[in-house]
């Protein structure tokens, strides 16, 4: 018969397990509970003992390590708990230890069942290890779980990221009714290996789409630079009724700012006040970076001044936003304000304020925000930040010490870095150094057609106009010229494109026509140079 004190304790130790049930509980609070199951002795409880580490590990604290040393601790360890965590290693960016906790599990006596396959597969998708998936791929025949869905999942999951997409695709032909998580998984394989119309074919063949799907195929086209079709993608989304997730909204935004589909990009903007997102960081950049590529740079600001919270590429977007609206000695203040604020530039925000120094001539601040890359905060300059330095100094006229800083740069000037000397060349009438770079492109097989364009220009400020009549009948007979260039308008919340010459336009006659008109208007009050032809 148990004694009156061993019987309170075990209700105090029960009392304090159904504790972990209580949502909203603090990490504090855990590891008060932790205290009284060590020492009641109640740990040894396998039930005990797994429901405490299920309780550490989700939801996550952000303390692995202490999820880690408690189930070391524990004496008696169920399959359960070794699942838990490799879970939480699996969920946590620790791939490799998850990795080798499972086979440390098999080491121990257990079988590895559908969870621990799902979470082992998906840290094989973390480190794109292929090989290690096959090799699971085969503990899952043997032991029977090649139907089970978690498995069947990961297993496709792993292969996609992989690159193994014939497999992949494999998996996907012969499993019965496979859900959307695999249809899309797969649709992500596809738009990893680059093949994005592979992508799109089978987006279209799923049988049920959820908004995890629409914004898998939306990001797809993003990153191939399809941002008209990424937005098109996102209106058809709402037309099938499905609800936009984060993703999406954030994609969303992204294709608006490269097309400068302000109207879209207000719509959603209202979209997101309506249903009460919330603005974090990765929204907020977002819509930063829309408002700012889209011309309305005030409202950039307002939008980042609301933002409750922000981060390097928060800070990055306003600052480019800013130098590309001619407003750089605020880029430079906002700048300033991230470094009081504690927050490290990267990369992209130092090629973001040598920018604005540049087009503000501040040669000094740039020369010694160039030099703090690398000696304070530990960013090794690339070619990119080597290029703004040369269009830093060549804007000023310095175009010698632009030229030594060409000659001792660590690495191959690109046609980005030449470009800015040529271009300097060009403004400052520079016609034997202009002609030196032309000449170390063209070695360099970088000679594309604005290059010759840009050295034409050269001769053309100086006047020397039997040299422009050479370099164009040279691109003549290399049958050379510039790309069209390309004009996006945004009318009732479509985007049209343009390219110089293009006459495809279903309605190409009218819109000549009311172009005519308009350049008889201005011709009537003097602009006569004004160039009404689309053609």
């Amino acid at each position: 018969m148990v004694s009156s004190f061993a019987s309170k304790y075990l209700k105090s130790s029960y009392r304090a397990l159904s504790l972990l049930d209580q949502p909203c509980l603090s990490l504090s609070q855990f590891k008060q509970i932790q205290s009284h199951l060590i020492v009641s002795g109640t740990i040894a409880d396998p039930f005990a003992a797994g429901k405490l580490l299920a309780g550490f590990a989700v939801p996550n604290y952000g303390d692995v390590s202490h999820v880690y040393a408690l189930f070391r601790f524990i004496p008696s360890r169920s399959t359960y708990m070794w699942n838990t965590m490799i879970r939480t290693f699996a969920e946590n960016g620790q791939p490799m230890n998850a990795i080798l906790l499972s086979k440390e599990m098999i080491k121990n006596g257990f079988l590895l069942n559908n969870y621990t396959f799902s979470f082992v597969f998906r840290a094989c998708s973390e480190i794109c290890d292929v090989y290690l998936g096959l090799v699971y791929h085969g503990h899952v025949i043997k032991l029977g779980w090649e139907c089970h869905d978690f498995v069947l999942n990961g297993l496709v999951h792993c292969y996609a990221s992989c690159d193994y997409m014939g497999f992949a695709r494999t998996l996907l032909d012969v499993r019965k009714n496979p859900d959307v998580i695999t249809w899309t998984a797969v649709v992500n394989g596809y738009v990893k290996s680059g093949d994005i119309g592979l992508a799109r074919e089978l987006f279209d063949q799923m049988p049920e789409k959820n908004a995890v799907s629409w914004s898998a195929m939306m990001n797809g086209y993003l990153q191939f630079g399809h941002f008209k079709k990424a937005l098109d993608l996102f209106n058809d989304m709402q037309v099938a009724g499905v609800q936009p997730n984060h993703a999406a909204i954030v994609g969303a935004l992204s294709a608006c700012g490269f097309l400068g589909a302000l109207d879209h990009g207000r719509w959603i903007h209202a979209y997101v006040n309506r249903n009460r997102f919330t603005l974090d960081r990765v929204l907020g950049t977002a819509l930063v970076d829309m408002y700012a590529k889209c011309g309305i740079i005030e409202m950039a600001c307002h939008v980042f001044e609301k933002m409750s919270s922000r981060d390097v590429f928060t800070y990055t977007s306003l600052i480019s936003g800013l130098a590309n609206h001619d407003l750089s000695g605020k880029a430079i203040e906002v700048f300033k304000r991230m470094l009081n604020e504690g927050i490290k530039p990267n990369e992209v925000t130092f090629i973001c304020i040598l920018n604005a120094c540049s087009r503000m001539g501040l040669v000094e601040e740039g020369l010694r925000i160039f030099e703090n890359m690398k000696r304070v905060y530990e960013i090794e300059p690339a070619v990119e930040h080597f290029g703004c330095l040369v269009d830093l100094l060549g804007r000023a006229g310095m175009l010698e010490l632009a030229k030594e800083v060409v000659r001792t740069m660590p690495m191959e000037p690109d046609s980005y870095v030449l470009g800015a000397l040529l271009n300097a060349c060009r403004v400052h009438g520079e016609i034997n150094l202009g002609e030196e770079i032309v000449k170390i492109l063209a070695d360099h097989c970088l000679d594309h057609d604005g290059v010759h364009v840009l050295l034409s220009n050269i001769y053309a400020t100086v006047k020397k106009w039997d040299y422009v009549e050479t370099v164009r009948k040279g691109m003549d007979k290399k049958k050379a010229k510039k790309e069209p260039g390309c004009s996006l308008i945004e009318l009732d919340g479509m985007v049209f494109e343009f390219f110089a010459g293009d006459k495809s336009h279903d309605h190409i006659e009218d819109i000549n026509f009311v172009s005519l008109r308009i350049d008889l208007h201005l011709k009537c009050f003097g602009h006569d140079e004004y160039d009404h032809s689309i053609e």
